[in-house]
């Protein structure tokens, strides 16, 4: 009797020093970065991975050719793979070409694909023919990449994909590796490998830009092993939740709806000796000294290679309020600030007292993104066929939206309002500007509805407010207040907006189908140029015609005619001055009403080195440090266990276990 009360009272004081942490004791001094996600990744294919959530992986484990410079703004391409970043050569037929000599040395993640090409091997160099075996893939329709229409310059490329359709009807050639089929179906005339480390990509047609997506993991170097090995056949996995890659981090655990592991690739290039310390493996040395004043970067590291973490543990959190508290409790490293708490840690558009005094760190970056109202182009009513009609009528409802008021109710103020498709950071962005239709105005709206014909708002072909609908794919309660901000808006001029909200999937076919007035959407910028945001409205774009991002089927030709003029030019004043025109278009034509570029606003933790916002969505982890003493200082002091309540309840215990114990002693007595 006595021994089972003991063993109680102790087991209780053992719980006494327990603590909330919940990772492995044997972590606490080690360089481990930790972080969480919201939604699972849909694949880790890099010719098939768009999201961020995806990104996060894919970006870290795929080296690329170029990369960009982490500390300079505007952004600037460094070589990665590549030992240098291409120069344009001109080509006899008009179009050009960029080769790349690739470093030598460097090698893939261990795995057992390697054994198709050799019994035994667990990994090989990269080489000149594996980006040539992406670029072909990205060709593929059964692969089905989102980027493909990107490379349709290169020659032979939209070839690839009929001649790949075509053959595959024999079954005989459809079973073959796809390695194989690429082979026989006579690959990419416009991609030439050279040598193992020497790479040639023409272009029929001049076209800079294409450089900015040597930096995705699309056109990383993919193993043809892999590809052959992950087919989800006799107990395989499929290339959708494996990572085969030579970048500085190899994915170590992969729980898809749960947790994943991100590991320091110990044989990564950038580690050896033998590499010249070239900028995608050593910490840049030209260090600001508004990074260093604003505590982003810390200059001691200038000149040191990288990675600096051992590893990074991203664990899922659904919910936002349990995921902030666990960044304020230092189990993760950076995270977002909750509608919930935005007023207490961000006051005066700065960090709080109290979460200063915690060591935290508040940056905010805008980022290269547009968040928009679009109307359908294709409809009678909003649309080109209504002609002045409907331009007047667009013009009206784009004066009646207040975004400042907007962001103030809905995003804690978070975003700044955009005056034209161009956000912050990209070259044609002024500052200055200030789009005439998107200054809050009723009665300069209510005046060209009159203009139109609804005066009021009403339509006179029924006597009645000019019912329009307003189709969407979110049906939470948060987004349908948003939603009826916009609908009270429009109120105000007379015009009776419906909402129409549905999932997601049912939105979608709705677009697919032309079903739709007036919709929100948004865009994240591929890579920092004005192309890439301008060329959402090219008419070839448009949703009907291509399924392509042009949602509002917006089609202008003098727009068009100066896009093709502009997309392929350097930044000059000439440049400049079309992107002008094309603004001017889109402030007279109004296919969208321009609501604001996102901004984000990141807490981090006091250890957490060389944190610079990179608005991009780009691989930062190897720049990255902690300090893993101060970390585990920090958390000790913020999580202080409660001990008092055990204490008493083993009071309580001894006290009323006190008789039995006498009583049990007198009887063995």
């Amino acid at each position: 009797m006595r021994r089972a009360v003991v063993g109680a009272l102790v087991g209780l004081l053992a719980l006494a020093g327990c603590t909330n942490n919940p990772y492995p004791d044997a972590d606490t001094g080690q360089k481990v970065l930790y972080s969480s996600f919201v939604e699972a990744p849909r694949t880790l294919d890099p010719a098939v991975a768009y999201t961020t959530a995806e990104h996060v992986v894919t970006a870290n484990v795929y080296d690329t050719l170029l990369e960009y410079h982490y500390l300079r703004r505007p952004y600037e391409l460094i070589p990665g793979l590549a030992t240098e970043v291409p120069k344009a050569v001109n080509l006899p037929d008009g179009g050009e070409s960029y080769r790349f000599k690739l470093r030598d040395g460097v090698l893939y993640h261990p795995d057992p694909s390697f054994a198709l090409g050799e019994k035994g091997r667990m990994t090989r160099k990269a080489v000149a023919g594996d980006v040539a075996f992406q670029l072909m893939r990205l060709a593929d329709p059964a692969v089905n990449s989102p980027v493909a229409s990107t490379f349709s310059d290169v020659p032979g490329f939209t070839d690839l994909g009929k001649r790949l359709t075509e053959m595959r009807k024999d079954a005989q050639f459809a079973a073959l590796p796809r390695h194989v089929q690429y082979q026989k179906a006579g690959g990419l005339p416009g991609v030439i490998v050279h040598g193992d480390l020497d790479i040639e990509i023409q272009l029929t047609q001049p076209n800079p830009q294409i450089l900015y997506w040597f930096t995705m993991p699309f056109t990383t170097p993919m193993p043809w092993e892999a590809i052959a090995y992950y087919d989800g056949k006799e107990g395989r996995g499929n290339l959708s939740d494996q990572a085969v890659g030579t970048g500085p981090f190899r994915l170590s655990r992969y729980e898809k709806q749960h947790r994943f592991t991100l590991e320091k690739f110990k044989d990564w290039y950038g580690l050896s000796p033998a590499t010249a310390p070239t900028p995608g493996v050593i910490f840049p040395s030209d260090i600001s000294t508004e990074d260093v004043k604003a505590g982003h970067i810390d200059p001691s590291y200038g000149g040191k290679r990288m990675p600096f973490l051992e590893r990074i543990v991203f664990t899922r959190e659904r919910e936002g309020i349990p995921r902030f508290n666990k960044m304020l409790q230092g189990y993760y490293d950076d995270g977002g600030i909750i509608k919930e708490s935005f007023d207490a840690i961000v006051q005066d558009d700065r960090l709080s007292p109290e979460m200063a005094a915690r060591g935290l760190r508040l940056d905010k970056e805008v980022e290269p993104t547009i968040f928009y109202m679009g109307f359908n182009m294709d409809d009678p009513v909003v649309g080109h066929a209504a002609g002045d009609k409907g331009r007047k009528l667009r013009q009206a409802m784009s004066l009646a939206i207040d975004v400042p008021e907007y962001l103030r109710l809905f995003l804690n103020g978070r975003g700044e309002p955009a005056q034209s498709p161009l956000p912050p950071a990209i070259f044609g962005y002024d500052k200055g500007y200030k789009n005439p239709f998107r200054q809050p105005d009723i009665a300069r709206g209510r005046a060209l509805l009159t203009e139109a014909g609804y005066k009021n708002g009403i339509d006179p072909s029924t006597d009645q407010p000019l019912k329009l609908s307003f189709d969407t794919g979110n049906t939470t309660a948060q987004a349908l207040l948003q939603y009826q901000f916009m609908v009270n808006a429009w109120q105000q001029l007379g015009l009776d907006v419906r909402v129409n909200a549905t999932t997601y999937n049912q939105f979608q076919q709705k677009v697919r189908q032309g079903a739709y007035q007036i919709f929100q959407w948004g865009w994240v910028g591929d890579f920092p140029d004005p192309e890439n945001f301008l060329f959402i409205l090219v008419c070839e774009n448009s949703r009907t015609k291509s399924q392509g991002p042009n949602t509002a089927n917006f089609c202008n030709t003098e727009f068009d005619a100066l896009y093709k003029e502009m997309k392929n030019l350097p930044n000059t004043e000439h440049r400049l001055g079309i992107i002008r025109k094309m603004i001017a278009i889109l402030e007279r034509e109004r296919p969208w009403i321009e609501l604001f570029h996102n901004e984000s606003y990141t807490l981090n933790h006091a250890w957490l080195v060389n944190a610079k916002p990179m608005g991009l969505s780009y691989p930062v982890f190897k720049y990255k440090d902690v300090k893993p003493k101060q970390r585990a200082e920090m958390r000790a002091a913020w999580n202080q266990p409660v001990r008092w309540p055990l204490y008493l309840l083993a009071l309580v215990i001894a006290v009323a276990a006190w008789p039995a114990v006498r009583t049990y002693q007198r009887e063995r007595q």
